[in-house]
C-alpha cells in the first residue's frame, strides 16, 4: 500500500478502512478512482460496519408517552429510535415487532399541530380515541387546561410550559403519532447487503439512518447513521484510497450542492417555530439563523434542538414571543449553566470553499454536527454542505443497481406529514 497506518489499526473503523485498501489494491488498473471505490464497497457486507460503542440499540416502546420519548432521545443524543409494538408476540418477525421509527421530526409535526390549530389536520392512521385525535381533526381552537395556545407566529414562552405540563402531552403515546413516521414500519437492510447499497441509501435516497436487521432473531442488529459513516471516513485518513479522494477541495467535487439562493433560512427576529415549520415543510434537518437585512449567519437551529423546547420550557418563561435569536440565546445560557457541551453551545461552525473533503470530514466528526455553512471572507453565506452531500461524492449508483429492491417496501402512510 502506498499509504499505511500503524501495524495495528487505531480503531474498528480504521480496520475497516484497511479492508477497503486491500480491495483497492487489486482493482483493475483501468478503472477510475470512483469506479474502484464502488467495487470495493460492493464487496463488503454491512455486517462489517463497526457497532456503536455501547453495542446496544436504543428502542422505545409504543406505549411510551411523547414526554418519555423526548427524554430518551435527548439523553442518548440521538435523532430517532425504532418503536417496538408492545402488543407484538415474542416470536414476531421484525416487520411485526416494530411499528416504525420515531424522530424529532415527527414530534415537531405534533408540536406544530398544537400551536397552529387553524391549519388543516389529518387524522392519525393509528389514532384510537386518544387526545391526539382532537389535535389532528381540525378543531377551531385547542385549549390546554383552559389556556388558548393561539397562533405559532406569536407563541410565547408560556406556551411550552403549558404544553409540557398538559394532560395532552403527558398522555399522548408514541404510537398515536405514527402518521408522522416515514415508513411502515421502516426500510431496512439485511446483514448480507453491501456497503454500497447502504451508502447510496444514506446519500442519493436521503435516508438519515438505516436499520440492519437480523432475520433470524427478528430484531434490529444495529442502526447505521450518516454520522457513523462520516466518523468511519475520518478514521481512514492516511490510507491511499481515502487520500486520493479526501485531499480534493470541496469545490473540485461540486460542493456545496446548496447555493446561497437555495438555502432555507430564518431571520433572527422570526418566531422560532417558523424554523421548525420550515424544516418540516422542506424536509430538512436544520436552518441557519441570519441577520435581518443581511446574509451573515449568526447561528443554526436543527430538528434535534426541539428537545430544548420540551425538556427545559422554564428558560422561555419571560419571552412574550420566542424569536430564533431568543431561542439561541436562551439555550446557550441554559447549556452554560448546566455545563453541557453540545454543538449549539459552541456557536456556528463554518468553512471556506478551499476546504478539502478530508478537512471537512474531520470538522464534522469532531464537532458532531450534521451540516457546515460555507462562507466567504466577509462571513456571508455561500453554501451549505451536509453529511449526505459528502457521502454522495464518495460513490455513485450503477445503472439498474437497485432493480426491484424497493418493491417489497411498504410505502409511507397516505397521511404522513413528515
Amino acid at each position: 500500500m502506498a499509504a499505511t497506518m500503524e501495524d495495528s489499526p487505531r480503531s474498528p473503523e480504521a480496520k475497516l478502512g484497511m479492508r477497503v485498501e486491500d480491495l483497492w489494491d487489486v482493482q483493475e488498473p483501468q478503472l477510475s478512482p470512483n469506479e474502484k471505490l464502488n467495487a470495493c464497497f460492493e464487496s463488503i457486507p454491512v455486517s462489517a460496519f463497526p457497532p456503536p460503542p455501547s453495542n446496544q440499540e436504543i428502542e422505545i416502546k409504543s406505549d411510551a408517552t411523547l414526554a418519555e420519548a423526548v427524554e430518551i432521545l435527548a439523553e442518548h443524543n440521538i435523532l430517532s429510535a425504532p418503536v417496538v409494538d408492545v402488543d407484538a408476540p415474542e416470536d414476531a418477525s421484525w416487520i411485526d415487532r416494530y411499528i416504525g421509527i420515531v424522530e424529532f421530526a415527527g414530534i415537531v409535526v405534533w408540536i406544530l399541530h398544537q400551536s397552529d390549530p387553524t391549519s388543516p389536520k389529518s387524522p392519525s392512521s393509528r389514532s384510537n380515541g386518544t387526545a391526539i385525535e382532537a389535535a389532528t381533526n381540525g378543531m377551531a381552537s385547542l385549549q390546554l387546561e383552559g389556556k388558548d395556545l393561539g397562533s405559532s407566529t406569536t407563541t410565547s414562552g408560556n406556551f411550552f410550559e403549558d404544553l409540557t405540563s398538559s394532560e395532552l402531552y403527558k398522555n399522548t403515546k408514541v404510537r398515536d403519532i405514527s402518521g408522522s413516521f416515514r415508513w411502515a414500519p421502516f426500510l431496512a437492510l439485511e446483514r448480507s447487503n453491501s456497503f454500497l447499497t447502504m451508502l447510496l441509501l444514506l446519500s442519493k435516497y436521503k435516508m438519515k439512518s438505516i436499520p440492519v436487521v437480523d432475520l433470524g432473531a427478528g430484531r434490529i442488529d444495529q442502526i447505521i447513521t450518516q454520522s457513523a459513516v462520516i466518523h468511519m471516513l475520518g478514521e481512514c485518513a492516511g490510507l491511499q484510497w481515502f487520500e486520493s479522494w479526501g485531499t480534493k477541495k470541496i469545490s473540485e467535487v461540486g460542493l456545496p450542492l446548496v447555493t446561497p439562493n437555495h438555502i432555507i433560512k430564518v431571520y433572527e427576529d422570526e418566531p422560532v417555530l417558523q424554523a421548525f415549520r420550515l424544516m418540516r415543510k422542506k424536509r430538512i434537518g436544520g436552518v441557519p439563523v441570519v441577520e435581518r437585512g443581511g446574509n451573515n449567519p449568526v447561528g443554526n437551529i436543527s430538528l434535534h434542538d426541539v428537545q430544548f423546547l420540551l425538556t427545559a420550557p422554564e428558560i422561555y418563561h419571560d419571552y412574550r414571543a420566542i424569536t430564533a435569536k431568543d431561542f439561541l440565546t436562551a439555550v446557550k445560557s441554559y447549556l452554560k449553566k448546566h455545563e453541557k457541551v453540545v454543538p449549539m453551545s459552541r456557536g456556528l461552525i463554518t468553512c471556506k470553499k478551499d476546504c478539502t473533503i478530508k478537512e471537512l470530514i474531520q470538522l464534522l466528526d469532531h464537532e458532531k454536527i450534521h451540516r457546515v455553512y460555507v462562507v466567504d471572507d466577509d462571513g456571508n453565506l455561500e453554501g451549505l454542505v451536509t453529511l449526505r452531500d459528502i457521502i454522495s461524492r464518495l460513490v455513485h449508483e450503477p445503472r439498474g443497481y437497485f432493480g426491484d429492491f424497493f418493491d417489497g417496501v411498504l410505502p409511507m402512510p397516505p397521511n404522513s406529514r413528515v
